[in-house]
């Protein structure tokens, strides 16, 4: 049944993807940005759809419409990004998520927060499942965006407690994809840029910190499964690939791909950049019958070959 869907950060890396996928299941959809990290180009293959529409806006700022459901995306999700202003950032996260809530209680629609592994912080066990609290820094460098994606998770619950809002919380893992931009300062990014342009590969840190990389077509399909789930399921549940690879290991799997002549070099490891990520995803095997489909060679040659067009025009 088609449904008037609202994306915040639609414009974004992840939010441009699921604006496509839901118009292509037949839905109404708006998008929200402000474009202050999404960019015009990431949807205007969509915008002749009569069945998109944009509208540039931040959400901090209240905003009025009607619709069905809420995928709330908005937000920086890169540290070059979301330290650039975090003051902003943490504004964005908290009184975003705020506003969002209030219209889904005003139109009585089902309402996605997309979380995040960051609020595991540096995380004292691995995998990392969704029982556990976290080990993050309160006071550090990225606590603006990590305490405040932990700040909206509590109001997503408080809201499901005291108004018996339905709501869904998602804990996404590192993701990449097209659409991702070339100077977000995200590990893929970078290392897939240096390596077209054969530049030294910038390894932050010895290389032997781990994450897990989740390409962007599975996460919306889990999206979508998520937000499809009865009211009694909130979340949080984990959505990323558990295929765990350490940095340095990534850097010599992006050259060979990209048959570049780079070199690596190593630079100093930024504050509190956590040691090892990798999430547990049973409760979405489970719950879901979810679990990603695109191994992490096959999902780098696509982002390859997609920056290989904005970036060196080839």
């Amino acid at each position: 049944m088609k449904k008037r869907v609202l994306v915040t950060g639609g414009a974004g890396f992840i939010g441009s993807h699921l604006c496509a996928r839901l118009l292509d299941d037949g839905n109404e959809v708006i998008c929200v940005d402000n474009l202050f990290t999404g960019s015009f180009d990431n949807i205007k293959h969509l915008v002749d759809d009569p069945s998109f529409n944009f509208i540039e806006h931040d959400i901090t700022k209240e905003l009025k419409v009607k619709c069905e459901q809420i995928y709330n995306l908005a937000c920086p999700a890169s540290p070059k990004y979301y330290q650039k202003d975090p003051i902003k950032t943490a504004m964005t996260i908290v009184y975003g998520s705020i506003n969002m809530l209030e219209l889904a209680k005003e139109n009585n629609a089902k309402i996605l927060q997309a979380s995040t592994s960051e609020i595991y912080g540096d995380p004292l066990i691995h995998p990392q499942i969704e029982k556990y609290w976290g080990n993050v820094n309160p006071i550090g460098i990225r606590s603006c965006y990590d305490e405040g994606k932990r700040i909206a998770e509590t109001f997503f619950m408080d809201y499901h407690r005291q108004y018996d809002l339905d709501v869904k919380i998602m804990r996404i893992f590192n993701t990449y994809g097209a659409h991702m931009s070339i100077d977000d300062g995200r590990v893929i990014s970078n290392f897939i840029t240096q390596a077209l342009r054969n530049e030294d590969i910038t390894i932050y840190g010895s290389g032997k910190q781990t994450r897990s990389f989740c390409y962007v077509d599975d996460l919306i399909g889990a999206m979508i499964k998520l937000m499809d789930t009865n009211k009694a399921f909130t979340g949080p549940i984990n959505i990323g690939n558990p295929e765990e690879i350490d940095i340095y290991r990534l850097a010599l799997k992006i050259i060979d791909l990209a048959d570049s002549k780079s070199n690596i070099i190593f630079c100093d490891l930024p504050k509190d950049d956590p040691m090892r990520r990798k999430p547990n995803i049973e409760l979405a095997q489970q719950l879901l019958a979810w679990q990603p489909t695109v191994d992490l060679d096959t999902g780098l040659l696509k982002t390859i070959n997609y920056f290989k067009r904005i970036c060196v025009g080839q």
